[in-house]
Order: C-alpha cells, then structure tokens, then sequence
C-alpha cells in the first residue's frame, strides 16, 4: 500500500482511503488484480457493492 493511501485491514474487508481518489483506485486495483473474482464460484477479491454474475457450471452427467 501506498505512502498516500491509508487503509484498514479486518478479517473480510479492507478499506482505504487517500486524498488523491485516481490513487486510491489504482491501489484498489492492483490489490484487485492478486486475486480476481473466479466466475463460477465467486471467490476472490471484489469491490463493496459490485455485482458478480455467476457462469453455470458443468450440467450433471447423464
């Protein structure tokens, strides 16, 4: 994390906050892009209030 940016860390969120908000983005993003939300189960790093749209999975087999 940036000199800039200040953040708060607890066990499921991570705020952060900076007075320059292109800063605070690109930091936002680049902690983002560790580990990117998977498409079938959702997992990963995501933002407060984004909306994640879930592929279907594999059908069962017959």
């Amino acid at each position: 994390v940036s000199a800039e940016v200040d953040h708060k860390a607890r066990p499921l969120k991570v705020t952060l906050t900076g007075y320059d908000k292109q800063l605070v983005g690109q930091v936002a993003a680049n902690i983002r892009a560790l580990r990117p939300p998977d498409a079938y189960k959702g997992k990963g790093i995501r933002y407060a209030g984004a909306r994640l749209k879930l592929k279907p999975g594999k059908a069962g087999k017959k």
